[in-house]
């Protein structure tokens, strides 16, 4: 007879602030520490390979928001499977949730490794390289998509921790890869001479460590005790989790999709220009770098909110739901009114982080721009985030997935494609602008609505 532990209450009685606090600043310090790792690889590329290397990563990234789309749909769906069921004292089927979710991330992610290599060239022309870009490009995808099962699987075991309410320990476990990083980066790329390879090989190696770290937690649950039979994956359970984490992949499938467009639309658009195809997209990869600081932290302070929505939502503690939400949305306009101040007033000294800008104006000019215009209403984008992971843990599917889908392939696509036929490069940059400010009002509209038929009445 397996052996059950019952959670305590304390996602429903703790403080909320405070419980807030313990789940969400470990988890914003870890995406925080991944956010840097990012920037550090970029910084040492930049500075070690040039525009062309952090170039050939931003055309190679959608190989990555590949993973995190699967990742986060199983990851978070999971999530919010497993504390929706131990909310509802369904702790069996709460870890037939986990175990399925562990092997489902193994599995898609040796398939999409093999994909890549087979596939690599073709790949990196629909993401945008240039004919410059290219062989910095194939070098660094080929070897990092050797690490993409492991990816996969730190990248969806890692909300599973934080919903076991160990987020210090899904914090330690992407520290200690961003902490080896700084180590294996400037050996491989300078001491060792190989340059973008380097960079690749330190990637792999830490996703590897990482992902054996995520995979001895499942050893210390503190919820529940695992068996073997629990990584038999089950159908039922797999398609609940991607029910639940659906509006995570279309949200960063529809990314994949912008990306796409929007490397093409800036090799097009600044061939045309004065800047040549090369600059466009290696600056607007740096901004896309830069921009993962906000998201990282706007990321982690709804991860910790996640599993105190679920759990209250299965065990029908409605007005603590209410309260989680508002808490939520206010520290996320805070946080992100900070950061715009910060992208807004200082742009040149973030994009020379990454490069000796000075030696190219070109370069430097448009970055600048780019990123005062792009980011221009990063203030009011924490609102979505927010909205689309409260529905997702709520179990309201369709409200997030659409939320999600709206933003990127109704609002950004089209708007990609058509002004930068009016306005250059310039218009990729009033596309971004033009589908925040959509995107909020949408969120808004939605959250509105189902506060409203949410009931007041509690009945747990």
């Amino acid at each position: 007879m397996s052996t059950l532990i019952i959670p305590d209450n304390s996602l429903g009685t703790r403080p909320l602030k405070s419980l807030l606090c313990s789940l969400a600043v470990p988890s914003i310090i870890s995406n925080v520490i991944n956010a840097l790792y990012n920037i550090v690889d970029q910084i040492f590329i930049g500075h070690g390979v040039g525009k062309l290397g952090n170039a050939s990563t931003n055309v190679s990234f959608p190989l990555t928001t590949i993973c995190m789309a699967i990742g986060l749909m199983v990851g978070l769906g999971s999530a919010s499977g497993f504390n929706l069921e131990l909310g509802k004292k369904n702790v069996n089927r709460g870890k037939s949730i986990a175990g399925t979710a562990a092997i489902l991330l193994l599995i898609s992610g040796a398939i999409i490794s093999i994909t890549v290599q087979i596939f690599l060239h073709s790949m990196l022309i629909l993401f945008g390289a240039t004919e410059n870009i290219m062989p910095f490009a194939t070098d660094y995808a080929g070897i990092t998509s050797l690490g993409i099962p492991f990816l996969l699987f730190s990248t969806g075991i890692n909300p599973l921790i934080r919903a076991d309410k160990s987020p210090r320990y899904a914090m330690n476990a992407i520290a200690f890869g961003a902490m080896l990083n700084t180590i294996l980066d400037p050996i491989f790329i300078f001491v060792c001479d190989w340059g973008i390879k380097g960079a690749a090989w330190a990637t792999v190696i830490i996703q590897i460590l990482s992902a054996l770290l995520h995979a001895f937690y499942f050893t210390r649950f503190k919820s529940v005790k695992f068996e073997l039979n629990n990584f038999i994956p089950k159908l039922k359970e797999a398609s609940y989790i991607c029910k639940l984490g659906f509006n995570f992949f279309v949200f960063q499938f529809s990314n994949l999709l912008v990306q796409i467009v929007m490397n093409n639309v800036l090799r097009t658009y600044g061939a045309k220009s004065i800047y040549g195809p090369d600059t466009p997209i290696a600056a607007a990869g740096i901004i896309m770098k830069v921009s993962v600081i906000f998201f990282a932290l706007i990321n982690g302070l709804i991860n910790g909110a996640q599993p105190i929505c679920s759990y209250n939502y299965g065990a029908q503690n409605y007005r603590r739901v209410r309260d989680t939400v508002k808490l939520v949305i206010k520290a996320a306009i805070i946080i992100s009114t900070v950061i715009w101040f910060i992208f807004e007033l200082f742009p040149q000294a973030l994009i020379c982080l990454f490069s000796s800008s000075e030696d190219d104006p070109l370069y430097l000019e448009f970055a600048i721009k780019f990123m005062r215009i792009y980011l221009f209403f990063v203030f009011i984008n924490g609102v979505p985030i927010c909205s689309a992971t409260f529905f997702t843990a709520i179990g309201n599917v369709p409200k997030g997935t659409i939320l999600s889908f709206a933003k990127q392939l109704v609002f950004r696509v089209p708007l990609l494609l058509i002004m930068p036929v009016f306005l250059g490069l310039n218009g990729v940059m009033y596309a971004q602008v033009i589908t925040d400010l959509l995107s909020f009002t949408l969120a808004i509209v939605f959250l509105t609505d189902e506060f409203k038929k949410m009931p007041q009445k509690n009945y747990s």
